[in-house]
């Protein structure tokens, strides 16, 4: 078995630990904090991994390191370039591959369903960014410095998984049937990828030597809107249809004054007034890993949101 490092220990990070744990191998998870799952097979490290002499320290040995990083999204353009840049540092110095966890914001707004062979060619901050941090490793890997590959998915949904996720954010209304406001048309065709899913995704591209020098689309169902994904939601949990109100554009601007969070997603509206839709069938037939059906995802979701209610207030 393998020596894994995962940066980061959100939703993804974590998810991609106990995955590669349950595989049977040794995983180390790096924050700042040093949080990570609390699992007997989980070392926890607190570092800063943005300093490339103490990355390659942590990682001397390691088979692959993962960068589930998610540095906050108003600093994107600060943050990311020197975390990225430590990650294939210490990639290329310990000869471990690099998995990057990446998303759809390079492509930019398209009019079709989004497939791992269109170009990165978003004019947005974000986008831009992430389509540089792809860029360099890539080059790296054809340079024969170091392996890399990338996982994309769109708007995640599922356990843990809070702020900008339209579930996270609105589970709690939903179940106390008020009203929930979107952002954007709540009627277009949307992408959601479910978290566990990221999870074993990565755990694949980190094991399997296809993987290398490409990026790939997590597995993710077919599109529904937020409407159909509340609707179902409350069906789930045995409630009334949901009342749903997109948030006028004005609305979203002039909160972005005070909110870096809402200013910061004035670059990718679009993809919620129009349709954005994922292709994953190239992961699905290299590797065999099919989506996670998205009602089971949802009843997931409502399980965890109804045990937390009856946990007792301390």
């Amino acid at each position: 078995m393998g020596n894994h490092v995962i940066v980061g220990a959100g939703p993804v990070g974590t998810a991609a630990a106990v995955e590669l744990v349950q595989l049977g191998h040794e995983v180390t998870v790096v924050t700042r904090s040093g949080s990570g799952p609390e699992h007997p097979g989980v070392r926890r490290v607190a570092a800063d991994a943005s300093d490339p002499i103490v990355l390659a320290r942590i990682t001397a040995g390691a088979d692959v390191l993962y960068n589930c990083a998610n540095p906050p999204y108003h600093r994107w353009s600060e943050l990311w370039p020197p975390l990225a840049a430590s990650l294939l540092s210490a990639a290329s110095g310990s000869e471990a591959g690099l998995v990057i966890m990446g998303n759809l914001y390079g492509y930019g707004p398209l009019d079709h369903p989004m497939t791992e062979d269109v170009p990165l060619v978003a004019t947005g901050t974000k986008g831009r960014v992430r389509a540089a941090m792809w860029s360099d490793a890539l080059a790296a890997h054809r340079a024969g410095q170091v392996r890399v590959t990338e996982a994309r998915a769109s708007d995640f949904f599922g356990p843990g998984v809070v702020e900008t996720s339209f579930f996270g954010r609105n589970v709690a209304a939903l179940l106390a049937e008020k009203r929930v406001y979107t952002v954007g048309d709540p009627d277009v065709p949307h992408s959601w990828t479910y978290v566990p899913d990221v999870g074993r995704a990565l755990a694949v591209l980190g094991t399997d030597g296809q993987a290398w020098g490409r990026p790939w689309h997590v597995p993710t169902a077919l599109p529904r809107s937020q409407r159909q994904m509340a609707a179902s939601f409350c069906e789930a949990a045995g409630l009334p249809a949901p009342r749903l109100s997109a948030v006028p554009a004005t609305a979203l601007w002039a909160v972005g004054i005070f909110s870096p969070q809402m200013r910061e997603m004035r670059e990718t509206r679009y993809q919620f007034d129009r349709p954005f839709v994922l292709d994953s069938s190239a992961f699905t037939a290299t590797f065999g890993l099919d989506a996670t059906p998205t009602d089971e995802g949802l009843r997931v979701i409502l399980a965890e949101a109804r045990s937390h209610e009856l946990q007792p207030v301390a």
